[in-house]
């Protein structure tokens, strides 16, 4: 417990000051970030590959090894990942000015949220994006990746701390937990008053162990049983597309569809057409899904499960109503889609359907703070309270109020 309380209580430090960086020490710093990844890609990668044969002595999929593997475009990737977030506006300050009745005078800032606690596994670029947001915002983060990536996290950190000391900020503004253990992450848990917010990243059983236990204020994150729904009307060229991308461009992320209802009406055409086309995909299917196409029999489990893999649930259903009545009964209340020409079904649909990204005849996959025009994310909250859907920089703010008066008292 020291050991995290000393990194966490260092971190916090550095927060104060990156809490009064000038926007152009930040960009200027973030710049300097993203030059000393690509200077330093060949040792990254050197270290990546250990992860990866790691990964593999332990049996991990291979759809999971490929949010593990990096290579030099993947580095030049998330370097330009942190151009992006140092070429957007800053969120901090502006806000609004009122004069009260009394003369008070009273302006609203957003400030930074201070020391960002990040719990995480496998994908190293969350180190990279984490980092850059943090800092973009004037918060300092403390970063637990998982014992897959510990290589290559550590190599990348290695990489933007000493960027930051050329940028005369303290290298503690990027702060990682060097030790995997369960005990680690749940000591970050427990650091109520230093950690400011934690977040964490990963499959459900992460996420719901730092929810039920920390007492950090917590933003819950990334699960994602996602769902497409083709309506009665649907083009069944169209369907086939979006499905295909939302199921296989990449299975491991949390933005891929994992169940696919179709209307009875047009699941005779339409049915053949994805097995089809997803012939590397493992559909399991309902009764009457079976009777039409070649399925494994789909069980209750089925329904709920996020796979991450080229396994894709399919259901008939008879109305919309049914569709919705599914998604919101299973869902994690990430990403949904109905695909239609139907102006009123799409309507219909979005309404009542409740998760953070709800689309009309696009792919699930877009679900991303880059898509979004976020620059990149912290992670995509699929919780009500404080921030929804992907997270950018806003979302690694607060308000502030400066009241200034002139000898008031009440």
């Amino acid at each position: 417990m020291a050991h995290i309380l000393s990194l966490a209580e260092q971190a916090k430090a550095a927060s104060r000051h990156t809490a009064v960086l000038s926007e152009g020490q930040i960009n200027a710093a973030l710049e300097e970030m993203a030059r000393s990844l690509t200077e330093s890609a060949d040792g990254i990668i050197s270290d990546n590959l250990k992860d990866l044969e790691f990964a593999k002595s332990v049996g991990i999929k291979t759809s999971m090894l490929d949010r593990l593997m990096l290579d030099k475009p993947r580095i030049d990737g998330m370097a330009n990942g942190i151009r992006k977030v140092a070429a957007l506006p800053s969120p901090l300050g502006g806000g609004t000015v009122s004069r009260r009745p009394n003369g008070l005078i009273i302006e609203r800032v957003r400030v930074p949220l201070g020391l960002v606690g990040v719990i995480y596994e496998s994908r190293p670029n969350v180190t990279s994006d984490v980092a850059a947001l943090c800092l973009k915002t004037g918060n300092a983060c403390l970063l637990r990746g998982g014992k897959e990536a510990l290589n290559s996290n550590r190599a990348i950190v290695r990489a933007l701390r000493a960027a930051l000391t050329k940028s005369g900020i303290p290298e503690d503004a990027v702060s990682f937990v060097d030790d995997t253990a369960r005990e680690t992450a749940n000591e970050m848990m427990k650091l109520h008053g230093t950690i400011d917010l934690l977040i964490p990243r990963g499959g459900a059983a992460l996420i719901k162990a730092v929810v039920e236990n920390s007492n950090v204020p917590v933003i819950e994150t990334g699960a994602g049983n996602c769902h497409l729904y083709a309506h009665s009307d649907c083009e069944p060229d169209m369907a086939v597309s979006i499905i295909k991308n939302a199921k296989c461009s990449r299975p491991s992320v949390c933005n891929a569809a994992e169940t696919l209802l179709v209307h009875r009406d047009t699941a005779g055409k339409l049915l053949p057409m994805v097995k089809a086309a997803l012939d590397n995909v493992e559909l399991r299917g309902c009764a009457e899904t079976a009777a039409i196409i070649d399925v494994v029999p789909a069980t209750a489990e089925d329904w709920e499960t996020e796979y991450n893999d080229f396994i894709l649930a399919v259901k008939i259903v008879g109305t919309i109503d049914e569709a919705v009545e599914h998604i919101n009964k299973y869902s994690t209340n990430h990403s949904e889609g109905i695909i239609t020409r139907d102006l009123n079904a799409a309507r219909y649909f979005t309404a009542r359907v409740d998760s953070a990204a709800v689309y009309v005849n696009a792919s699930t996959r877009f679900t991303d703070g880059e898509e979004f025009g976020l620059g990149a994310e912290i992670g995509i909250s699929t919780a009500k309270l404080h921030a929804r859907g992907p997270m950018g920089l806003e979302a690694l703010t607060c308000d502030k109020y400066i009241v200034t008066g002139d000898g008031h008292i009440r």
